[in-house]
């Protein structure tokens, strides 16, 4: 005999609404990548968390910046590593915050931190040392490939890791043991039900990157993709409110 449902029970969520929402590099279609207004922008058009570059100046202080130089986006052909903190300032009109500041425009919010370039340990050191200081290691996590990863969790045993993964087969256990990520991080056009249902099974979340139209989106979302972090974050956040 079938027991209808009690009057308290709810429906359930829809993976549309319950996908996190990630920006990537905040809202790079109406503000320069990886800065404060870029950020913020994207927070207040709906995103869960951002996600942002982070690379070290000459005297080692943590800046968000997704290239090695400052040519693409500031049209100054230098490398970020030959300058210092002060002389990133000058050059681009004081508009590349360090980390310590882009921490502080997103308080209260989630941050996925990129580790582009293969960062050496004691670079990350610098940068997980820096999110410690400014008591936001609740709410950052980080991505990049195996090498950054367990540079990561050496320097924080704690830290919440989206292992960037760029190939169909899978991880090696061994691996999954010392890098211990939460989430294993795709490019989107790798992901469909059966590596979602694979993670899924080995008790981890699948984060994809960066999809932005809404066709594609919505394909994610149907696989049971657990985040997606895009470009279009105002796309993504019409598509939750309307599942």
């Amino acid at each position: 005999m079938t027991t209808a449902p009690t009057a308290s029970a709810a429906p359930a969520a829809s993976p549309a609404t319950t996908v996190t929402a990630v920006a990537h590099r905040g809202d790079p279609y109406r503000f320069r990548e990886n800065t404060l207004d870029s950020l913020r922008s994207a927070l207040g058009r709906g995103a869960d968390a951002v996600e942002t570059d982070v690379r070290l100046t000459r005297d080692g202080v943590p800046v968000l910046l997704h290239d090695a130089t400052l040519k693409r986006l500031w049209e100054q052909d230098r490398p970020l590593a030959a300058l210092s903190a002060d002389e990133v300032r000058g050059l681009t009109d004081g508009r590349v915050p360090t980390l310590a500041e882009a921490l502080a425009a997103t308080e209260g919010h989630r941050v996925m931190l990129d580790l582009p370039g293969a960062p050496g340990t004691g670079a990350v050191r610098r940068i997980v040392g820096v999110v410690r200081e400014c008591g936001a290691a609740d709410r950052v996590y980080y991505c990049a490939g195996a090498a950054a990863m367990l540079a990561v969790r050496a320097a924080d045993p704690a830290a919440e890791i989206a292992l960037t993964w760029t190939s169909l087969a899978p991880p090696r256990p061994a691996l999954l043991d010392a890098v211990g990520p939460r989430w294993l991080n795709y490019r989107f056009p790798l992901v469909d039900r059966a590596l979602v249902d694979r993670v899924h099974r080995d008790g981890r979340l699948v984060s994809v990157w960066t999809p932005d139209t809404r066709r594609s989106m919505r394909r994610l979302i149907a696989l049971g993709v657990d985040s997606i972090t895009t470009n279009r974050i105002d796309v993504l956040h019409t598509l939750r409110r309307t599942a």
